[in-house]
């Protein structure tokens, strides 16, 4: 009788949640999205005006141009970084070089670190008064000027940015390789550049179009590094910036905003079946990748790996030491002036102490809103077609680059007619930006983690007369709290680093860090951007190495019992 009563109970909650979970989804993703998209059809008197906002965007070169631009950055920064990151991963997967995890630590720095420090690293190697464009000063024989400002420095820019994600998602595809083919194919007597071609390459196929992907929307909507060395370069993401901060002219803010879109939606469609080929691809008879010695391929990667992550090492060490240089390039003596924030564009510290208390906002309310979520779309049992319209809002903001979530909050939250609208200009505005921006990826670390678990769990705590609840904090949240952690590091870290999501939403008296680089190297107070940019790296490393020092002491733990339940047995 009483599992009866916890069962009737439990369906009544299991409903109740997941009307919630898609209300609450459609609320802060559908609806603002569908603001937006109306907003790019009417004028600025709101006189619907049909598709004259795209005629007359297209109509004027200096606009169109910036879509032709962005193109060609994104097509060049996606050749060039998925080339070097597969050549990357190849190294650290299919060789016998030493120091691999100290590369792989290397190469994922740039996660730590928002775009515009990259240009601003560029600026200080390739600028008009760069360590290379000088000759160190006259002090080497030869100078190089590249220059920068324009197409090769927001390429070069771009290229740090996804390169770390690209590696990521090559690493995991060459992970699986199934070493039984490279067997078969040296028994047929195919040499080593016929077994990469027929071996390699389609082994890891769905990785590669993965990464591409990614890449390009990455390159496509990036707005930091563009706004630090584009110059006078127009590409999409700063002509949404001009249109709303400049001339305000939000109609064509919207209509810029949905161009920006279109190929991330077409790379998430493609990126979300190219995923589902790429598990199905994975069998349990795959046998793991025995690495055979080779001193000559060893030498070559070695020295490859060791320029990547020289270049990328070089790119930080400029920033620090340029943080700590009193006036570049003229008094070359070390101080601590530029840390001092109060006297530049940047306002002082408070933008950081801002960042901080939104990041760590962000991180405690994403990662329990995201996990929930995830929980009563996976482990609920009524309404399944409610549920998978959840789990599609769940993984749309994947597909929305920052500056269109900001500016479709903007056209939702600062209507005076919406019951929300008291949201708009508070820093809760910014953190639910935030955690709406990165919800997606979050969202599928915590569905991975919850598909790992026995459904049996659920079955028997129901037959038994206990609660769901119980079973969640007692089972559900102890086994998948490692992804918890991984959740939480996550949204903090890019809560610290983001700037397209807030750049519209910030209100004048609670200022970014992020922010506050942006309008520190508009005003010349390159400096101190750079220092600003060091603090947020430095505060974004001891978070992701708190995580790991918890996910360790998880994994201790876990070993400890699972000692103290053999000893018993």
């Amino acid at each position: 009788m009483k599992a009866s009563v916890v069962r009737q109970s439990g369906k009544s909650v299991q409903k109740g949640l997941i009307t919630l979970v898609v209300a609450a989804l459609l609320a802060t993703v559908l609806l603002p999205l569908t603001q937006l998209f109306a907003k790019a059809f009417y004028d600025r008197d709101g006189q619907f005006v049909g598709l004259s906002n795209f005629l007359t965007y297209f109509s004027t070169p200096a606009l169109s141009q910036s879509l032709t631009h962005t193109l060609y950055i994104s097509i060049m920064t996606t050749v060039v970084a998925v080339t070097l990151a597969f050549l990357f991963a190849y190294a650290l997967t299919r060789s016998g070089i030493r120091g691999k995890r100290a590369f792989r630590a290397v190469a994922l720095l740039p996660l730590f670190a928002p775009t515009m420090m990259h240009g601003i690293a560029l600026t200080y190697l390739f600028g008009n008064q760069g360590l290379v464009t000088t000759g160190m000063f006259g002090l080497l024989p030869f100078s190089w000027d590249i220059d920068l400002y324009g197409p090769v420095g927001i390429i070069l820019a771009e290229i740090v940015y996804v390169f770390p994600q690209a590696y990521l998602i090559l690493a995991v595809s060459m992970a699986f390789a199934d070493y039984q083919l490279y067997e078969a194919a040296d028994t047929l007597g195919a040499g080593h550049w016929r077994k990469f071609c027929v071996v390699t390459i389609p082994s890891v196929k769905y990785g590669i179009v993965s990464a591409c992907f990614v890449c390009f929307t990455l390159a496509f909507t990036d707005f930091g590094a563009p706004k630090v060395v584009g110059g006078q370069y127009s590409v999409l993401a700063t002509d949404v910036y001009k249109q709303v901060i400049g001339q305000q002219n939000m109609t064509m803010g919207a209509t810029v905003g949905l161009l920006l879109i279109l190929p991330a939606l077409v790379a998430f469609i493609v990126d979300r079946i190219v995923e589902r080929k790429q598990h199905a691809a994975v069998t349990a008879k795959s046998k793991p990748y025995r690495i055979k010695e080779s001193r000559l391929r060893d030498t070559f990667y070695f020295f490859f790996c060791l320029a990547v992550s020289g270049f990328l090492l070089l790119l930080m060490a400029t920033v620090v030491l340029a943080s700590f240089i009193k006036v570049w390039p003229y008094e070359l003596s070390f101080g601590l002036q530029h840390y001092d924030f109060s006297n530049v564009a940047g306002e002082g510290m408070g933008p950081l102490w801002n960042s901080i208390l939104v990041a760590l906002i962000t991180a405690a309310l994403g990662t329990a809103v995201t996990f929930v979520t995830a929980y009563v779309i996976e482990k609920t049992q009524v309404w399944k077609g409610l549920r998978q319209a959840g789990y599609f809002l769940s993984i749309l903001p994947l597909a929305l680059p920052g500056m269109v979530i900001g500016l479709a909050y903007i056209f939702f939250f600062n209507n005076p007619e919406n019951p929300f609208h008291g949201l708009y200009g508070t820093i809760w505005i910014l953190i639910l930006a935030n955690v709406i921006h990165f919800f997606a990826v979050a969202f599928i670390t915590a569905t991975t983690a919850l598909k790992k678990l026995d459904p049996e769990f659920e079955m028997a705590a129901e037959s038994m007369g206990i609660s769901r609840a119980k079973v969640f904090w007692r089972v559900t949240v102890p086994v998948c709290t490692p992804a918890i952690v991984e959740m939480a590091v996550y949204f903090f870290i890019n809560s610290m680093v983001t700037i397209s999501a807030v750049v519209f939403l910030y209100a004048a008296d609670f200022k970014l860090a992020s922010v506050s680089i942006v309008s520190m190297d508009d005003a010349g107070d390159v400096a101190p951007a750079a220092a600003m940019s060091v603090l947020i790296v430095v505060l974004n490393i001891i978070a992701r190495a708190g995580a790991q020092w918890i996910a360790a002491r998880i994994s201790k733990r876990a070993a400890w019992t699972n000692q103290e339940k053999e000893q018993v047995a």
